[in-house]
Order: structure tokens, then C-alpha cells, then sequence
């Protein structure tokens, strides 16, 4: 009987454990940080789409994006299907010059099924007159 129970156990735990190792991954193709350079603000706003891939062996879904301040705008820009294993999806980030002279550096907060739970994006540049 205690074998039984042993054997159970054992089978149990090893289930667990193969459940536990599959999931989805976010992460962006080439870099998570997009650098604009020098941007005139007369030229307006600024955007770029980052290209991120599932790298885990579950879909990856996307919930929500997060931008840090109301400069940084993301309002629905973001692929919204299921995003399969080894597929790519995107997020667009559009940063909002009028009255921001200077440097920027704004983190973009994902939020999703993936491992890490959110996943940092970063978009920076110099707002020049």
C-alpha cells in the first residue's frame, strides 16, 4: 500500500512538473529599447512598433500595455490575438513631443500570459526646438 501511495506521489509530482515548464515567453526581436535620436518638436509626434516573439511553447496573450506618463501613448497598439509559439506580434509606442524639449526616457510595461508576467520595452530620444 505505501507503494501505491509512493508511486502516486511520485507520478503526481512529475505531472506537476511538466505542466509548470510549459508556458508562453515574451521577448523583442533585436532590442527592447528603441532609441529616436534627435526629434524636432516641430516635426510632432514620434512612433515605433516593436517586434516581439513567443519564445515559450504556450499562446501568448497580450492584456494590457502601460506607459509610465500621459507622453507616451500605446491606446490599443498592440497585436490582440493570441500570439502561437515561435510567431511574432507588435506594440506601438508613440511618444507625444509638443512642450517636451530635452532627453526621454520612458519605460513601456507589457502585460501578459508570458513567464516573466510583464516585460519591459523602453523608448528614449532628444526633443529638440
Amino acid at each position: 500500500m505505501k507503494r501505491i501511495v509512493f508511486l502516486l506521489i511520485v507520478l503526481f509530482t512529475a505531472g506537476m512538473i511538466s505542466a509548470q515548464q510549459k508556458e508562453a515567453s515574451i521577448t523583442a526581436v533585436g532590442s527592447a529599447v528603441y532609441d529616436f535620436g534627435d526629434v524636432k518638436e516641430s516635426d510632432g509626434d514620434v512612433s515605433h512598433t516593436f517586434t516581439v516573439i513567443n519564445n515559450g511553447e504556450l499562446p501568448l496573450v497580450i492584456s494590457r500595455v502601460e506607459a509610465g506618463c500621459e507622453c507616451t501613448v500605446t491606446k490599443d497598439g498592440w497585436t490582440k490575438e493570441p500570439i502561437q509559439p515561435g510567431k511574432t506580434g507588435s506594440i506601438t509606442v508613440t511618444y507625444k513631443v509638443a512642450g517636451r524639449q530635452g532627453s526621454f526616457s520612458r519605460p513601456v510595461n507589457v502585460f501578459s500570459n508570458g513567464s516573466k508576467g510583464s516585460y519591459v520595452l523602453t523608448i528614449m530620444g532628444v526633443v529638440k526646438q
